[in-house]
C-alpha cells in the first residue's frame, strides 16, 4: 500500500499565515485535546510542544509554542526553541542509560521554555531516524526503553506512542510539507512546490512533485511514491529514503574497500569484531593522514592510501561504488524545479567555503564538483580543516550527479533554517501526532 498524508493535516498547512518577523502557522483547535488548566480562559491561549529528533549523528529538540487568538480562529505557530547534542544514541548501543541521560538533559531546554503552569498539558515526543534503524532491533528497543523511562519521569504529558523508530517514507514525506509549508508553497492558487534532499548521517531522503507522469509511472516500486488528496486534487510525490547512504555511513562504505565487511545498502550497522588492528585506507584522506575515527559507537582506524594515490579522480572512483546500482535516477529531474537542501548538504558546504553559515545560499551542482576537485587536488600540500572534507564532497557531487542524477547546472537551495524554523521533518511529525490526537 502506498503511504498517505492526512487530508486535514495537509489542509491545515495549506492555510498558513506567515510574516516576516516569526513564523505563524495556521493548525487546528489544541484546546479540546489538552488538558485544560485552573486558570482563567483568557490566559489559555498558548499551548506548547515538544519534539525530539534522534538522528544517527545528535540528538535535537524542537520546543514549538502555538497561540490561539481567539477561540472561533485557528491557533498558529508562534515560535521554536532549537537545541541539538552529539553523538546521537546509537552511539550508547552498549550503554543505553547513557541515551536517557542525553534526553534528560535536552529537557532541561523544554523545562526552561515552556512555563511550569502548562508541562502537564505539553507533549513530550521522540521520534529517531537511520541511527536506531541501522541497528538490530532488540538494541535500539533498548535505547526506546531507557528514553520512554526519562519520559515516564518528566513533568510532561506524554501520549501512546510517545517514543518511536520513524521509517524513512515518512521522514521524507513530513520533510517536504514542513518545507513547502514554510515557504508558503502549500495554498489553493498553485502547486508549485519545491523539492527536499535531506542528508542524514545514516540515511537520505529525496522528496519532490514531479512534473511529469512518467516519473510517477518509472518508479521502480510502490514506496517511491506517496498519494494524497488536497484541494480537491490529488498530488503524487515522489519520495524515497536510502537507509545506508546517509554521510557516515557513505565514509565506512568508501572505507571498506573491495573486501569489506561494509555494505552501503545494509540493513544494520556494520560489527567492528575482528577489526582490531586492520586500517582502512582511501585515495579520498591525505597520504599521510592516519587516524581514529569513530560513529555509531564503533571506533575504525583510517589512514590515506599508502600506495600514494589521492586526489579527487581516485577518490571518485572510490564512491562511484558507493552510489552505482543502489539509488534510482527519477526520470527527468528538471533544471527548473528547485530543491531546498539541507542537513550534511548544507554543513559540508559551510565547511567548504560555499555559503554562509547562517544564511545559505544558492548552489549549482557543479559548485559542489568544482570545490571538491579543489579540496582533494590540494589536501596533501594543504590539508583541509576536516580530513574527511574531500571524501564527503566528493560524496554528496557523486550522489547529486551519478545517483539521482542531477544535472550540473541544476540550482540548490542551501538552507538550515526556513522562515526561521529548523529545516527538518520535526515541525511536520509535531502537526502530524496533533492530527492523529484531533482525529482519535
Amino acid at each position: 500500500m502506498k503511504p498517505t498524508v492526512p487530508l486535514l493535516l495537509l489542509v491545515l498547512l495549506a492555510v498558513a499565515r506567515l510574516n516576516q518577523a516569526r513564523v505563524k502557522t495556521s493548525f487546528l483547535d489544541l484546546s479540546g485535546i489538552l488538558p485544560s488548566l485552573s486558570r482563567p480562559a483568557n490566559q489559555t491561549r498558548i499551548f506548547y510542544a515538544v519534539m525530539f529528533d534522534a538522528g544517527s549523528t545528535g540528538t535535537r529538540i524542537h520546543v514549538y509554542t502555538f497561540i490561539q487568538s481567539d477561540s472561533e480562529k485557528l491557533p498558529v505557530l508562534d515560535n521554536e526553541m532549537f537545541h541539538s547534542v552529539k553523538p546521537g544514541l546509537s552511539a550508547y548501543v552498549d550503554s543505553p542509560q547513557m541515551a536517557g541521560q542525553t534526553v534528560r538533559i535536552l529537557l532541561k531546554v523544554a523545562r526552561k521554555t515552556v512555563p511550569r503552569l502548562d508541562w502537564k498539558r505539553t507533549p513530550l515526543v521522540l521520534r529517531a531516524t537511520a541511527g536506531l534503524r541501522l541497528l538490530p532491533a532488540e538494541k535500539a528497543q533498548a535505547l526506546l526503553e531507557q528514553v520512554q523511562h526519562v519520559f515516564a519521569d518528566s513533568p510532561f504529558l506524554v501520549p501512546d506512542n510517545s517514543v518511536s523508530i520513524m521509517n524513512g517514507t515518512s521522514e521524507g514525506i513530513l520533510a517536504w510539507i514542513s518545507v513547502n509549508f514554510l515557504t508558503g508553497h502549500l495554498n489553493a492558487q498553485t502547486k508549485k512546490t519545491v523539492g527536499i534532499l535531506d542528508l542524514g548521517g545514516g540515511s537520505t531522503q529525496i522528496t519532490f512533485l514531479p512534473k511529469l507522469r512518467k516519473t510517477i509511472e518509472s518508479a521502480p516500486v510502490a514506496d517511491y511514491v506517496a498519494r494524497f488528496d488536497i484541494f480537491n486534487s490529488t498530488f503524487e510525490l515522489y519520495s524515497h529514503s536510502y537507509l545506508g547512504n546517509g554521510l557516515m555511513m557513505a565514509r565506512l562504505a568508501t572505507l571498506g574497500g573491495e573486501g569489506a565487511m561494509l555494505e552501503v545498502n545494509s540493513t544494520a550497522m556494520p560489527s567492528a569484531v575482528g577489526l582490531e588492528g586492520l586500517v582502512f585506507n582511501s585515495s579520498c584522506l591525505p597520504n599521510k593522514f592516519r587516524d581514529e575515527w569513530s560513529f555509531g559507537g564503533q571506533t575504525y582506524q583510517v589512514s590515506g592510501n599508502p600506495d600514494g594515490d589521492a586526489g579527487y579522480k581516485h577518490c571518485y572512483q572510490e564512491v562511484l561504488k558507493v552510489v552505482n546500482g543502489v539509488i534510482h535516477q527519477p526520470y527527468k529531474l528538471e533544471d527548473g524545479s528547485v530543491f531546498y537542501a539541507f542537513s550534511y548538504y548544507f554543513d559540508r558546504a559551510v565547511d567548504a567555503g560555499l555559503i554562509d553559515n547562517v544564511q545559505g545560499g544558492m548552489l549549482q551542482v557543479r559548485d559542489f564538483k568544482k570545490r571538491a576537485k579543489e579540496v582533494c587536488n590540494k589536501m596533501t600540500k594543504h590539508p583541509p580543516v576536516s580530513p574527511f572534507l574531500c571524501m564527503d564532497m566528493t560524496y554528496i557531487t557523486c550522489l547529486l550527479k551519478d545517483g539521482f542524477g542531477f544535472k550540473e547546472s541544476t540550482m540548490l537551495q542551501l538552507t538550515k533554517k526556513v522562515k526561521n524554523v529548523e529545516a527538518s521533518w520535526a515541525l511536520g511529525a509535531t502537526l502530524d501526532h496533533f492530527h492523529n490526537l484531533r482525529i482519535h
